[in-house]
């Protein structure tokens, strides 16, 4: 029990019991007349009195028309009519009971849900450990400048953003990505905030302050997430101002209207009757099913999207997401790894094609390029830097460096034209790397981005989910880009952008998608934020992605996994469509039911489950956006 309930709803538990069990007394005592509402004013007041307080409470701060003041309404003009003619006080205090289990358990379903969320997300960390005079000092994450060494105990959060000095571990991604599998990590590999180091002892350089760490940016986002309000949520808040007035004067006019209308043609008025009709109509016409479950639902929506590691920076996203027909990507680090590797090496006559990899490696070996790296990388021999001399950078064409007493150059078709070198016409996918040895064309090496694993399987998850055109926006190559497209299977293909020209291609799908119709736009480089931003979903890749593209998106994938494009949308339409089942159900069940009350055939019974019942269906119907792991 003290896992499932707060304090606040225990004592509201107890005073429901109490109130039920005095129900159930007063049934065996035979009393009459004020005896009789004497006795029954004390269940009302065990189970009313909070209702009339808040209704009072509401009155007094000119907001009269919400629920608590419908329920007192209509609870104590039960009473009254009880008092007067019938007799019958039960109805009134039953009306409140049910009522009050009825708030009590959406109370306990939205705490739950809210628990879950709160620790699916409960990845700040309490302190850092800073190793002074050969002892770990904890102290607090903020207090940590950026270039610190920090360690990570096993079991412990990292608290900061930063890469690995030392040590060898794996780390517990669940809580950022959904993912079950750990993550194998050693010196060298760039660790994020909210991870849990499972085994090793760790040692990591931070490079982010904390505030600006992934944990915090995380936390900000989900907590934010909330006020940014869905077209629905609006409606609703709009819906609930002009109906609860109107049914208010609607109930006024139906204890007033009639018997006027009777008397004047000389009939009973049957006052009881019709203020009887009156109050149920006030009871029926609470609107608690739609100002509770449509917010709850996104807010279970964004709260199941975190649990797999999809962030969604608030209910018009998930909106938006659910009516995206066209979704436009970014090549590296969206559909590949952003990892080049060697994949072909052509060497000229005179020279070995290991001969002319060392070369490349050696004459870039200063370089912090990715394409450097790869040469690097894929070169066997030991890198002996102290062969290397006047190294000189051509600015976007390559380098040329003294190697081993040979002039290299290594780089592009235009450095071959400054140093008018002939080189050879390749036509491979990748970037390509032309090496000339002392004024001679060496040969040259193709370096391509590697396509991620499951790439082609989002591509084919995103038609299934209802994409009509995906299109790739890259400024690569047209090779290297129509390789990667005719790989996934993209429908459409536009290559050697900038990013002003990746933001025209999104303008013109703005302009040619239907009213209802939503483009969104993956990317994950600084250079897609302003593309990211005009999209009507902007979706980045969190874990590669730069700072810029995830302050610009609506969505942020934490694992950078293309697939969870397509998970996102159908969590999006699984909501919306629990949405609007919520929307139609509640309208429907309480427009019928108003009609039936006002029509006198509907009573207390009716009302309450209109308004308790159609609340709870509601409210759990709500609860089932928060389970998406299989969709």
């Amino acid at each position: 029990m003290g896992d499932i309930m707060t304090k606040k709803q225990k004592k509201v538990l107890y005073r429901i019991i109490a109130a039920a069990a005095l129900m159930l007394a007063l049934h065996f005592i035979p009393a009459r007349g004020l005896l009789k509402f004497g006795l029954y004013l004390i269940p009302y007041a065990v189970i009313g009195t909070d209702i009339l307080i808040k209704a009072a409470k509401g009155i007094k701060n000119r907001q009269p028309t919400d629920e608590c003041f419908l329920m007192a309404i209509a609870t104590v003009g039960a009473m009254a009519v009880g008092l007067i003619k019938t007799g019958d006080y039960a109805e009134a205090v039953l009306v409140m009971l049910f009522y009050q289990i009825g708030e009590l358990f959406q109370s306990v379903a939205v705490s739950r849900s809210r628990r879950n969320i709160t620790k699916l997300l409960d990845i700040r960390p309490d302190h850092a450990n800073i190793e002074r005079d050969g002892a770990l000092v904890k102290v607090d994450p903020f207090e940590v400048p950026v270039g610190s060494i920090i360690v990570i105990q096993p079991g412990e959060k990292i608290p900061i953003d930063g890469i690995v000095t030392k040590g060898l571990s794996a780390l517990d991604t669940a809580a950022l990505t959904g993912e079950s599998l750990p993550r194998d990590v050693g010196e060298g590999v760039d660790v994020v905030s909210g991870c849990i180091n499972m085994t090793g002892v760790l040692y990591v350089r931070t490079t982010k302050a904390f505030e600006e760490s992934t944990v915090s940016r995380i936390l900000d986002l989900v907590e934010n997430a909330a006020a940014v309000k869905s077209r629905p949520e609006r409606f609703v808040a709009r819906f609930a101002r002009v109906y609860t007035p109107a049914v208010c004067i609607g109930a006024l006019l139906l204890a007033l209207v009639p018997p006027v209308v009777r008397l004047a043609l000389g009939e009973n008025a049957m006052w009881a009757d019709w203020i009887y009709r009156a109050l149920t109509f006030l009871v029926i016409s609470c609107p608690c099913a739609l100002v509770i479950s449509i917010p709850l639902t996104f807010f279970a929506g964004i709260g199941g999207a975190g649990n797999q590691g999809i962030l969604v920076k608030g209910g018009n996203y998930l909106d938006a997401l659910s009516k995206t027909k066209y979704v436009a990507l970014d090549k590296t680090g969206t559909l590949t790894r952003g990892v080049f590797e060697v994949s072909a090496v052509y060497a000229e006559r005179g020279i070995s094609s290991d001969d002319l990899l060392l070369y490349a490696a050696l004459a870039e070996c200063a370089s912090s390029h990715p394409i450097a790296k790869s040469l690097r990388n894929a070169c066997k021999a030991e890198l002996d830097r102290s062969r290397v001399s006047m190294i000189t950078e051509h600015s976007g064409k390559g380098v040329t460096a003294l190697v081993d007493g040979k002039i290299i150059a290594a780089g592009n078709e235009k450095l071959m034209a400054e140093l008018s070198v002939s080189s050879r016409q390749v036509d491979e996918a990748g970037a390509v790397v032309h090496i000339a040895v002392d004024g001679k064309y060496g040969g040259c090496i193709v370096v391509s981005d590697v396509i991620k694993q499951n790439a082609a399987n989002a591509i084919s998850a995103l038609k299934k989910a209802g994409i009509k055109k995906t299109i790739m926006l890259t400024g690569d190559r047209a090779a290297a880009a129509n390789a990667v497209s005719s790989a996934l299977g993209i429908d459409e293909v536009h290559s050697g952008l900038l990013p002003e020209d990746k933001a025209e291609r999104v303008k013109s799908l703005l302009e040619q998608k239907g009213k209802k119709e939503r483009v969104a736009f993956v990317g994950d480089g600084i250079n897609d934020a302003p593309v990211l931003a005009l999209a009507d979903v902007g979706i980045a890749m969190g874990a590669l992605g730069s700072d810029a593209a995830i302050e610009a998106a609506d969505v942020v994938l934490m694992d950078d996994d293309p697939e969870k494009i397509a998970k996102a949308i159908r969590i999006a339409k699984k909501t919306m469509s629990i949405v609007y089942q919520n929307i139609l159900f509640s309208l429907l069940i309480k427009g019928a039911c108003l009609l039936l009350g006002a029509a006198g055939i509907a009573g207390m019974p009716v009302a309450v489950f209109a308004d308790v019942g159609v609340m709870v269906i509601a409210v759990l119907n709500a609860l089932r956006a928060l389970i998406v792991k299989k969709i």
